[in-house]
């Protein structure tokens, strides 16, 4: 069993910067992917960022390249999210996410085994 805990979500106006956190425990050792999803009300849960476990990042969405930065500290089992230049189309709730499968589909949500409580971003323009 792997347990992910994330933090840093928040409110900002549009071009503002968050950091979000998730701290994964139990058995990492399985795991061969961590990312971030999101998903906002009325829509499908979407892939933003995701990394190798040993903390390559492999996976930006097109919506956030070069806004969002993926980076992960492995001797404190975190990964961190940084988001720079806010848009209100950010908005959602960001979900972290991994994976045990050695082949994932960034895009499909059903190839993540175990994912966090979510923390709520919300950008006003």
């Amino acid at each position: 069993q792997v347990h992910l805990v994330e933090s840093g979500g928040g409110s900002v106006q549009a071009g503002g910067s968050l950091r979000l956190s998730c701290t994964a425990s139990g058995s990492i050792h399985r795991l061969y992917y961590l990312g971030w999803f999101r998903q906002a009300p009325g829509k499908e849960r979407e892939g933003v960022a995701g990394m190798t476990v040993r903390g390559i990042p492999i996976y930006y969405s097109t919506s956030v390249k070069d806004r969002f930065t993926l980076s992960g500290d492995s001797a404190k089992n975190q990964l961190y999210l940084e988001m720079n230049n806010l848009k209100p189309e950010d908005t959602a709730m960001y979900y972290c996410a991994a994976s045990t499968q050695d082949t994932v589909t960034w895009s499909r949500a059903p190839d993540f085994d175990y994912w966090g409580q979510g923390t709520q971003v919300t950008v006003s323009s």
